[in-house]
């Protein structure tokens, strides 16, 4: 729990606030045991009169001198102290639940904030490290794991020792001779405590796991509905999550019980306590050594003090979760990322002319054997557009990926106008680049919200402009509210050729430099496919257009194309130049054209 108290701020004041108000609270707890006990024992030993000794009162009462009055108003007295300790617990009691639930709160809004801001930041290296469904939970249920117990920490952990240490200050204070009993009292509640946390601890750390387990199942049997639908396999899904469902509800019981266990436990210790107290201490009463005023003290210094290692084993049982949560967030709140701006002599292109060079580079992704690019160098200039082709893990999307430094390279560098990339802070190099993933990716939210992403800069003639571009223009203004009209989570309500256009019109409203498709043509249809590359060409211009293809279709007519072979450059050249060089280019024209057309 305390690793991730690096990572919050401003919570100085509310915890000393808390801290002080419950040793006020604590202090009128502890003093009413005592003015309780001066009450019963005036009202029954001595009359009213607590100074006086046994012979002076006797005398008085038998010279007539009525008491009734002095004791009343004693009683009266010590009675009004009484309540006005009970209204300050009550206000330091109120004030501290105010106090630790805002502070809960605030633990809750910072950590979230942060976890959120540190995933942002993370590479693609990272973001493999922890699946999408453990970074929601640990977002999420983790974080509202550290919340709940942080506040019952503030209203319980200071609170228990003060009332214990001072309830074993006041029973050693009694000096009734039973002290022994609050001791084996104790030494059994921690044994059972102990015992408890021994058995729990290694299901608790199972939780978050098996929380994670079900998430990824969930959003895999979601995202991947249709395809368990074609394939007939929605009792084999059924049973997946059902599984996985009752494994974690296994052992939430398991936590459950011991949970009830605890209380019934405590509770009979308490009472069985309060027991042997009366059944020792009516003996001392019967002999005169012991006041019914200091017994009833005592057993209530008792329950103060009882209460108070209750209150830490109700902590204890949940703390184990509490910290494997902890610990998960500040994996990710510690967990550096790979890819760092510079900290010193930063580039700034003020003009950027778009101009994207390798040099000898080479790429490995993390834990790999072998390198997915090796010694990749070109270039590619503005107004030009150049095409990466070549056979499925050939490395195209990870070339692709270098030049918005969402991976670094291993060896060699790639710049923008002759600086390196990585002498560049990213949000200065990606305000560059206009970028279309391999998936194309839409969030909810209007049409018009998706295409001007990039920020509020976008003009809604720039919007136009670009959906025009990308083809997007026609099925934008079928819709019922045009581009107003809603875009479901993740595009669920548009098909993937739309999507596809949606995601290449937000790139081209951004007005980048380089414009990087990532086999972002492949779910559209031939004519949609030569309109949209003949737009381009006609209303893009001084831009560098990098595109990764499957179709030679959508690349012959590029000002080069790059053949990727097994991560290594085959050959770079035109269409008609390829075709006559490279026999990779060759097998690939082959498969798609024909023969005739591959040999002409």
């Amino acid at each position: 729990m305390f690793k991730i108290g690096k990572h919050l701020e401003g919570l100085g004041w509310s915890v000393l606030a808390i801290f002080a108000l419950l040793i006020i609270q604590a202090y009128s707890d502890l003093a009413l045991p005592q003015y309780m006990s001066d009450i019963i024992d005036v009202g029954i030993a001595r009359r009213g009169v607590p100074d006086a000794s046994a012979a002076e009162i006797a005398a008085a009462v038998a010279a007539g001198v009525d008491f009734s009055q002095t004791q009343m108003s004693y009683v009266l007295g010590k009675g009004g102290v009484m309540i006005a300790f009970s209204v300050v617990i009550m206000l330091a009691a109120a004030m501290v639940g105010f106090l630790s639930a805002r502070t809960g709160a605030s633990i809750g809004l910072q950590l979230r904030d942060k976890v959120f801001r540190r995933i942002l930041s993370f590479s693609n290296a990272e973001m493999g490290s922890f699946t999408i469904a453990s970074l929601i939970t640990r977002s999420t249920n983790d974080i509202q794991q550290v919340q709940m117990v942080a506040i019952m920490m503030l209203r319980m952990i200071f609170y228990a020792p003060i009332l214990g240490i001072g309830g074993v200050i006041k029973v050693a204070g009694t000096q009734t001779g039973m002290g022994w009993i609050v001791g084996v009292a104790v030494g059994i509640i921690f044994m059972i405590v102990t015992i408890l946390i021994v058995v729990a601890m290694p299901r608790f750390k199972m939780i978050p796991l098996l929380i994670d387990r079900m998430n990824l199942i969930s959003r895999e049997i979601l995202t991947g509905v249709s395809v368990v639908r074609a394939f007939g396999r929605e009792k084999h899904e059924e049973e997946r999550f059902d599984t996985a469902s009752q494994d974690l509800r296994n052992l939430q019981l398991f936590v459950g019980r011991v949970m009830a266990i605890m209380m019934p436990l405590m509770m009979m210790i308490m009472n069985l306590i309060t027991l042997v107290i009366v059944w020792v201490g009516a003996s001392g009463i019967d002999m005169g050594s012991l006041m019914v005023g200091d017994l009833m003290a005592f057993i209530a210094y008792t329950m103060q003090i009882v209460m108070s290692f209750l209150m830490l084993t109700m902590v204890s049982v949940m703390l184990p979760r509490a910290i494997i949560s902890a610990k998960r967030i500040d994996e990710i709140l510690t967990k550096e990322p790979s890819i760092h701006d510079p900290i010193a002599n930063e580039a700034d292109i003020l003009t950027p002319q778009g101009i994207i060079s390798f040099h000898n580079v080479s790429f490995r992704y993390p834990d790999a054997d072998e390198d997915a690019l090796k010694d990749i160098s070109f270039t590619a200039k503005p107004g030009e557009t150049t095409a990466i082709i070549g056979g499925t893990g050939s490395g195209k999307s990870t070339l692709m990926e270098l030049i918005p430094r969402f991976h670094d390279v291993r060896t060699g560098e790639v710049t923008i106008d002759n600086v390196d990339i990585r002498t560049m802070t990213q949000s200065n190099l990606r305000s560059i680049i206009g970028y279309v993933p391999q998936k194309s990716v839409l969030f909810s939210g209007s049409v018009a919200a998706n295409i001007k992403f990039a920020g509020d800069h976008i003009s809604d003639e720039k919007m136009n402009e670009a959906a025009k571009i990308a083809q997007a223009d026609r099925f934008i203004m079928e819709m019922e509210a045009q581009y107003e009209n809603e875009i479901a989570q993740g595009g669920s309500n548009v098909s993937g050729g739309q999507r596809q256009r949606l995601a290449i019109a937000r790139a081209l409203a951004k007005g980048a430099k380089v414009l990087l498709f990532d086999d972002s043509f492949s779910a559209l249809d031939y004519r949609t496919d030569l309109a949209l590359r003949h737009a381009l060409a006609e209303e893009i211009k001084d831009v560098t257009i990098i595109i990764v293809a499957q179709r030679i279709n959508t690349i012959r007519h590029a000002n080069q194309i790059i053949v990727l072979d097994d991560g290594a450059i085959a050959a770079i050249g035109t269409h008609e130049e390829l075709l006559d060089t490279c026999e990779v280019y060759q097998e690939l024209a082959r498969l798609e054209l024909g023969e005739e057309v591959a040999n002409e």
